[in-house]
């Protein structure tokens, strides 16, 4: 398979129900390629289901096969800092869900969520203060503004009492910063570095998840192999692993069956283009790999004083982004479990060396119905997995 010497990027389109749609990319090559290219078609909410990857080391050419688009939020990098405009609205009342039917508006409309914050009011009035930026770069004029404000009307009807937009100066942005601070016994729990003995979907985890680096199948390159479970974004994990380390491919595969099951190899070299032979480099990446593929995001549910609160968080690339579209999934899974929403806070934490989004919500029990915490955790971790 001969590579050619242009960019290309072509989308073939499923010839029919059940088929896959066919995305090929030609473009130079570079590091992490691979990850922004998986975190695109993630963006998209487009699933991976096979996949090849050949690169001469200065031009690659992509193949993905992909699946199930439904949403999207178009998202690309700025030439600078985007615009942070105050959205702000009161509803009569809070429902399940709304938060929820929000955030896909906003989705839509191709603004990206930044920071949000829910206030409850003691007389039942819930005040929604969300921080975002515009694609399009066009909130600032009124004819943006009117459009964002009538889709919100349509979703949410005559709850809506009034909604306004600004563009938020520094002052603003700072008073609507949540606590930097997380408990300690949050943080050994959640963000371990230790490989947990369970998967998420509750089977052991050295039964589900291998990765080998072998040596001997090329002189210039190391063969990656990896056999798991699939789950949404899992290549995009796998990328954004590489990408953290200077890994460079330059060929690969990657293929996941009706079963559930992923299987990947990867030609891989380091940065200055030589194998990975350094035993300790390679237990590393393993080991990195191993855990990011087991908990690609980490979900608890404990107490905030009296309250319950579910906590999710986000791990952040080197480059500074992380995965897409997690708060969409997170309001989903709570508005399919009926569960309201009391506050929310955002805020991104430094914990062992790494960098987190965490998601802070906290969780209405007005009426005392809550489910459980453990189901909750379930729904939460499933929608966000992609298992359905």
């Amino acid at each position: 398979m001969g590579i050619l010497y242009e960019d290309v990027v072509l989308i073939k389109e499923a010839e029919k129900p059940g088929d896959h749609t066919v995305i090929t990319v030609n473009c130079p090559d570079k590091t992490g390629l691979g990850c922004d290219l998986c975190r695109i078609i993630l963006l998209f909410g487009l699933s991976i289901a096979r996949g090849d990857v050949q690169t001469d080391g200065k031009w690659c050419y992509l193949v993905f096969w992909v699946s199930g688009i439904y949403y999207y939020r178009p998202e690309f990098q700025q030439p600078k800092p985007p615009d942070v405009f105050l959205l702000k609205f009161w509803c009569y009342y809070d429902r399940e869900g709304l938060l929820h039917d929000v955030t896909k508006v906003l989705c839509e409309l191709e603004l990206t969520i930044k920071r949000v914050k829910v206030s409850t009011a003691p007389d039942g009035k819930v005040m929604d203060l969300l921080f975002v930026t515009d694609t399009r770069e066009l909130l600032h004029t009124k004819k943006r503004q009117e459009e964002t404000v009538g889709h919100l009307k349509a979703v949410l009807g005559d709850a809506m009492i009034c909604c306004e937009i600004e563009l938020a100066g520094p002052e603003v942005t700072a008073c609507s910063q949540g606590s930097s601070f997380l408990p300690s016994a949050i943080k050994e729990d959640m963000f371990s570095l230790e490989l947990p003995s369970e998967h998420p979907n509750g089977s052991s985890a050295s039964n589900t998840i291998s990765v080998i680096v072998d040596n001997s199948l090329s002189p210039s390159h190391s063969l990656l192999q990896i056999h798991c479970q699939d789950h949404k974004g899992l290549i995009y994990d796998i990328m954004r692993t590489l990408k953290d380390y200077n890994i460079q491919i330059s060929y690969g595969r990657f293929f996941a069956n009706p079963k559930g099951n992923c299987e990947v190899d990867l030609f891989i070299m380091q940065v200055d283009g030589k194998k990975i032979v350094d035993p300790y480099k390679q237990n590393a990446l393993c080991s990195r790999l191993r855990m990011e593929l087991i908990r690609p995001l980490r979900v608890d549910m404990v107490s905030r004083g009296p309250d319950t609160e579910l906590l999710v968080a986000n791990p952040v690339e080197v480059s500074g982004r992380g995965r897409p579209l997690v708060f969409h999934d997170i309001t989903l899974a709570l508005k399919i479990l009926n569960t309201r929403i009391f506050s929310v806070e955002i805020a991104r934490h430094r914990i062992y060396d790494r960098e987190w989004e965490v998601y802070r919500i906290l969780l209405d029990e007005g009426d005392g119905s809550l489910l459980p915490r453990k189901e909750i955790k379930e729904c939460v971790t499933k929608k966000l997995m992609g298992w359905e």
